[in-house]
């Protein structure tokens, strides 16, 4: 049976995941923390856009000239 001391790669490992896992949850706690503190400021004003659509039907010279 092997001794824990002498595995120093499973050691590494562990130690890894636990980093990443704290960077990850440090992370999300400052993202959530910025996001509760800035007010929600609307950088663009929202315009209604028009929408022109115009239909091609197979008989049209349109069509025709295109294909």
């Amino acid at each position: 049976m092997s001794d824990w001391t002498s595995l120093w790669y499973v050691w590494l490992i562990l130690l890894m995941v636990f980093l990443l896992l704290l960077c990850g949850i440090s992370a999300s706690c400052i993202k959530f923390c910025c996001r509760k503190k800035r007010l929600p400021v609307e950088t663009f004003p929202r315009h209604p856009c028009d929408l022109a659509v115009m239909g091609i039907d197979s008989d049209s010279t349109a069509h025709s000239t295109v294909t």
